[in-house]
């Protein structure tokens, strides 16, 4: 039988965790931490995550800024913004919500944000820290991830973990820091052009599924007692849901699961240890400036 990995409680001890050092922070008189998160346009997803931010922010005495902009807004006026986000002493740490209209250089946008205020990780500053293993802001999928595996005592250590995706938010940084000294897993990154995937992922230990396409772990890829985390969070039209929506995995959870030692479902998995690891930097964030 397996066992359910549940983010949602993981994320709630979290939480509960940071709660307790701001009640500190208020006694002391100091300064509350206080994260600011910027939305562009009006995409579905994005606006629920960037809600569930808020609420987070608001569940742990965090201060909270939703500062949101029109879909057709020039570039050069969000980048001015995040100048001036960049530039406000009252403010520890901020984020972007990706994606971004097409008009709109992601990459100019990550590379504008002040590497000390970057509570998703994004900058390359900070990924060149964890690249290296110095202190910085880790990219909060991954942070997150990393965190939920080690709080279920999963072994890592000379495991076989196949990374299914190598975005720059998920598959790379994660690759990394599994491979550090003190997780000491062996990683095997795989992708769009990898031959043989199905036969690469069924040798795993553990599976990191983040590849962004619905259902696309079989149970035949998955080895018996194998981890699996899922990262895939793909809206799909339902008419089972009130919204008319539900959250899809990368995974075949139905089938898949039976055969793991430990699985992760979508929703409540990974995405709850997401937000809480912004929280996370954001209060590293706040403690630096301080």
């Amino acid at each position: 039988m397996y066992t359910l990995i549940d983010g949602k409680k993981v994320a709630a001890d979290i939480k509960n965790e940071i709660a307790a050092e701001v009640l500190k922070l208020k006694d002391q008189g100091r300064k509350i931490p206080h994260l600011a998160a910027v939305l562009v346009g009006e995409n579905g997803s994005s606006q629920t995550y960037v809600n569930s931010k808020v609420k987070d922010c608001a569940e742990v005495g965090f201060r909270s800024t939703l500062v949101t902009f029109d879909a057709g807004i020039a570039e050069s006026v969000l980048l001015n913004k995040i100048s001036e986000l960049n530039g406000d002493d009252d403010i520890d740490g901020f984020i972007v919500q990706l994606p971004l209209p097409d008009h709109i250089s992601e990459n100019k946008v990550i590379e504008a944000i002040d590497p000390m205020k970057d509570s998703d990780g994004f900058h390359p500053v900070n990924i060149g820290k964890m690249v290296i293993g110095l202190p910085g802001f880790l990219p909060a999928t991954p942070f997150g991830i990393v965190e939920l595996i080690k709080r279920y005592s999963i072994e890592t250590s000379g495991r076989n973990c196949v990374v299914i995706g190598r975005s720059n938010i998920v598959g790379r940084p994660l690759s990394i820091l599994l491979s550090q000294k003190g997780t000491d897993a062996t990683v095997t990154v795989v992708h769009s052009r990898t031959k043989n995937i199905a036969g690469i992922v069924s040798s795993a230990d553990i599976i990191i599924a983040a590849i962004g396409s619905p259902y696309f772990v079989k149970a035949e890829m998955v080895k018996e007692g194998g981890v699996v985390i899922d990262v895939g969070s793909t809206r799909l039209r339902s008419s089972d849901t009130k919204s008319g929506f539900k959250l899809a995995g990368d995974v075949d959870f139905v089938n898949v699961a039976p055969k793991c030692s430990y699985i992760t479902p979508v929703p409540g998995g990974v995405g709850p240890m997401t937000r809480v690891s912004l929280l996370r930097n954001t209060l590293v964030a706040a403690s630096r400036h301080r």
